[in-house]
């Protein structure tokens, strides 16, 4: 990949549902979830930021900052604070939906 489609430029919540053994599914936050407990996410931006929304106490929300920069088969994403960097491969991406493969590295 030489360079992100823009319509990977946006804030994306975990759509566990549609999951498959071969990929994650993500759909656009503004997407009609269905009733859930709490659903994780991440927001990547043109300017090389990526936020990775996760669990936090009280049923709320953390944002865990990092980077992101292009891989062979999607983008490897760094976080510091978490102590984590992985691989989203990049399987499927349409105007409401995402599929990805995550790698640990």
């Amino acid at each position: 990949m030489n360079s992100p489609p823009p319509a990977l430029f946006r804030h994306w919540v975990h759509s566990r549902e549609e999951d498959t053994p071969e990929a994650h599914v993500y759909r656009p936050s503004d997407y009609p979830f269905p009733a859930a407990r709490g659903r994780r996410g991440f927001e990547i931006k043109p300017d090389r930021e990526f936020i990775e929304y996760d669990f936090a106490a009280a049923d709320g929300t953390r944002a865990i900052n990092g980077t992101w920069r292009l891989a062979p088969k999607g983008i490897a994403v760094d976080l510091p604070e978490a102590r984590r960097t992985f691989e989203l491969e990049i399987l499927g991406l349409s105007g409401d939906a995402l599929r990805v493969r995550t790698t640990p590295r």
